[in-house]
């Protein structure tokens, strides 16, 4: 008997160190997928590695785009099936099992899907004979994607060790994964910027993330276009700037580009000053005004916060960009305008029509092509490369010599809200470059962004003194406390503290005690 159960220990050992070698092996061979530097590799060698390790006949491995725009996945690879079956394999294979996984997040293990109730009637089940399965989603809160083993050597069930490795492999492969398409997207991201930077001028302009390349290519298509452009966006998001972009990167290049404040613009004199005035026209105009219309001939005229253009110009702008006349002040005679308009606001412009406020064909005239332009919220990953590129334009202006921001101080950018987006930032790093220079500095740190950072550090050092001091007077009155009810019988006081005599004595000598003779 005894026999029988040192062998049986000796069994168990055995197959003990059989499971973590194979664990350990696993580990090793996940590691070395790292070497890995595109994603369609790393599938295929990562797949042949678990169906390898749980000793599966046939494998099937799908990822899905970050986005979840599409229930398709955007990867696959198959391991094991027939060229003929490639299609089914990614059509029809027990799309409810893959399905389940994907939807649940959990891992599926069944000995028999033929048998199995949750299955049992799917075609691709009946069709395929499916016998064992194990599939588990790859990634944590969101599946995006999943790897589907089928049939086991031997013609045995998948065991629990089976399930574990399936499930490290794909937390594993999940990551690496990340990891590939972050890289790509960056490789991607930066060759848009390249083919971007060959049609449009884009000096000053800086970042890569989604939102930027959007507008970007929607403005390469409307800068060789002579179409009116009606900008949209959030105060300080660069809708002036975008307008120059297109402007200097259309067919009008090189010719003005006169820039109108139309909330700027006093309402009385907004006709003389956009359309021009003849002498006499009213009481300013002693002699012929050009006109900021005139100005801009063969070239753009921009309209900014044209949601505050006074009712009497838009019927007159209404009128320039349905026939390209116009009629300056006091003349009868009409002119032609050789002229490209685009406009921005930063306000609820269908919101103004619908209250009457602002003329609806005049907006409809405006809108031919909107843009717009995306806030900096919306392109948060830009925050430390704008950041930076404003940091350098602020030192150079200021004459300050080489000046950088801190990693604490990129983080800070990127963290905090900016309602008022690149024009706020822009304000925000050159203060903080002047107040860094102003003490020697050439690194910017975060204190020097948002001062109120600093200050709210210097209240909290206050408070954490105050409670130390406040722990330390109430140690003292404690120990001379016990010290005056044992009549400073140091050993008597110990006692009654729970502390060590020795203790009381450096205590008595750190607080500066002494006895009150009467």
């Amino acid at each position: 008997m005894s026999e029988r159960l040192d062998a049986f220990a000796l069994t168990r050992i055995q197959e003990e160190r059989e499971l973590y070698r194979q664990e350990r092996d696993l580990y090793r061979r996940l590691l070395e997928l790292g070497r890995q530097t595109t994603l369609e590799p790393l599938l295929q060698e990562a797949l042949s590695l678990i169906v390898e390790v749980v000793g599966a006949r046939q494998g099937y491995l799908e990822l899905h785009s970050a986005d979840g725009r599409s229930a398709e996945p955007r990867w696959w690879i198959a391991h094991g099936f027939s060229p003929d079956a490639i299609s089914e394999v990614r059509s029809a294979i027990s799309r409810g099992i893959i399905a389940m996984a994907l939807a649940t997040g959990r891992t599926i293990v069944t000995s028999s899907a033929l048998l199995d109730p949750r299955f049992q009637a799917r075609d691709s089940v009946l069709r395929g004979r499916i016998e064992a399965v194990l599939c588990a989603p790859i990634g944590d809160d969101v599946p995006r994607g999943v790897v589907y083993l089928q049939g086991c050597e031997g013609g045995h069930a998948f065991t629990e060790e089976d399930r574990g490795r399936a499930e490290i492999f794909a937390r594993h492969l999940a990551s690496l994964a990340d990891q590939l398409l972050q890289r790509a997207s960056t490789s991607d991201a930066d060759r848009d910027m390249r083919r971007l930077r060959e049609c449009l001028r884009l000096e000053g302009v800086v970042g890569r993330s989604a939102a930027l390349i959007a507008v970007l290519r929607q403005a390469a298509l409307l800068a060789p276009l002579d179409v009116t452009v009606l900008l949209t966006g959030e105060s300080g998001t660069g809708k002036s700037q975008m307008a120059r972009i297109i402007h200097d990167s259309g067919p009008r290049a090189g010719q003005p580009f006169v820039d109108v404040n139309c909330a700027s613009l006093p309402e009385t004199l907004v006709e003389s000053e956009l359309f021009g005035a003849l002498p006499g026209a009213h009481s300013t105009a002693t002699r012929r005004i050009e006109g900021k219309l005139a100005a801009a001939e063969h070239g753009t005229l921009f309209l900014d916060e044209i949601g505050e253009l006074a009712p009497s110009a838009q019927a007159k702008l209404l009128q320039l960009l349905q026939s390209r006349l116009y009629y300056p002040l006091g003349s009868s005679k009409p002119f032609r305008a050789d002229v490209r308009v685009m406009a921005a606001t930063n306000s609820d412009i269908e919101r103004a029509v619908a209250e009457r406020r602002f003329r609806e064909d005049l907006f409809y005239r405006l809108q031919v092509m909107p843009l717009r332009i995306p806030s900096l919220a919306e392109r948060r990953d830009d925050i430390p490369t704008l950041a930076s590129f404003l940091c350098e334009n602020a030192a150079s202006r200021h004459r300050l010599g080489r000046m950088e921001l801190s990693p604490n101080a990129l983080r800070a950018t990127e963290s905090a809200e900016w309602p008022g987006n690149a024009r706020q930032l822009a304000n925000a790093v050159e203060a903080a470059v002047i107040r860094a220079a102003g003490e020697g500095l050439r690194h910017v740190q975060d204190t020097h962004i948002f001062p109120d950072l600093a200050t709210q550090r210097e209240g909290s050092e206050r408070q954490a003194l105050t409670f130390q001091e406040q722990t330390r007077r109430f140690q003292s009155e404690l120990l001379r406390q016990a010290l005056e009810e044992s009549n400073w019988n140091v050993t008597e006081a110990a006692q009654r503290l729970d502390l060590a005599r020795s203790h009381v004595y450096n205590l008595i000598h750190i607080f500066g005690l002494t006895r009150n003779r009467r």
